[in-house]
């Protein structure tokens, strides 16, 4: 059984992670996270995710022994995490978007010493749309030039980034392969005709929407659609999860959700 922290364990996708996390015969709750001055700071964890009282604190140290962190807060926590991990040299899952590139770096960095699981989506099923994009890509190389690739987000109104890292991250995936080299970010105006080279992005905020992404690759009379959706929080919670017990064995290195799922 492992011992897990969740870090940003008061957020949405914290209080799903520690419902989920001290259901699960696997895995022991050991530690609920949060910011120093967070107002709930003290809570039962159990008891703020509603699933009643399991005896672990909101605190924000970690003082309990634990074999493995998942991080799902914001940026800033994600590097103070980090450094956390590093110094107890604790295994780190890290779910939260919006990373800048030395934030990035410092888990590149953490990761020569400890094991890091960084990926722009837990959810197992986009992970798998993703290795579907880079099949479909592959498949058009060829004929790159006739194709045009445009990515559609849809997340609810509390995100706070735009596009999203997994839409960005199906981007990352398909450029290399048909050669795009400019993003696109939404079209307004008179912006011409599509050029051959860029990728579109558009973001739509709507509700409570947790997560839709849609892939189209368009060519003259045709086009195809890989479309990922989202009915609750808990894909990316039980994804968050899964990689937690995966990474708690594994040696130090950067990780993604495709080496959980053997993609």
């Amino acid at each position: 059984m492992a011992r897990i922290a969740i870090h940003g364990a008061a957020g949405r996708m914290g209080q799903r992670l520690v419902a989920l996390a001290a259901a699960d015969k696997d895995l022991k709750l050991a530690a609920a996270i949060e910011a120093p001055g967070h107002a709930k700071l003290g809570q039962d964890a159990g008891v703020l995710a509603g699933t009643g009282a399991i005896g672990v604190p909101l605190s924000a140290t970690l003082e309990a022994a634990v074999d493995v962190a998942v991080d799902f807060s914001v940026p800033s926590g994600t590097e103070s995490i980090a450094r956390l991990c590093l110094a107890r040299k604790i295994p780190l899952v890290v779910a939260t978007t919006g990373l800048n590139d030395a934030q990035r770096q410092l888990l590149r960095d953490a990761a020569k010493t400890i094991p890091v699981l960084c990926a722009p989506s837990m959810s197992l099923l986009v992970n798998l749309a993703m290795k579907l994009a880079a099949v479909s890509a592959a498949a058009l190389k060829d004929r790159a030039g006739e194709v045009d690739v445009e990515i559609i987000e849809r997340h609810h109104r509390f995100k706070e980034d735009a596009p999203s890292g997994t839409a960005l991250k199906f981007g990352e995936i398909i450029a290399p392969i048909l050669g795009q080299t400019s993003a696109r970010h939404g079209r307004s105006g008179q912006t011409g005709q599509r050029p051959r080279g860029e990728i579109g992005y558009h973001a739509v905020r709507a509700g409570d929407n947790p997560g839709e992404h849609s892939i189209i690759f368009g060519m003259l009379g045709e086009s195809m659609e890989i479309t990922i959706r989202a009915t609750s929080r808990d894909c990316y919670a039980l994804g968050a999860l899964a990689a937690a017990k995966w990474l708690a064995r594994q040696k130090p290195g950067i990780y993604g959700m495709s080496d959980v799922l053997g993609l």
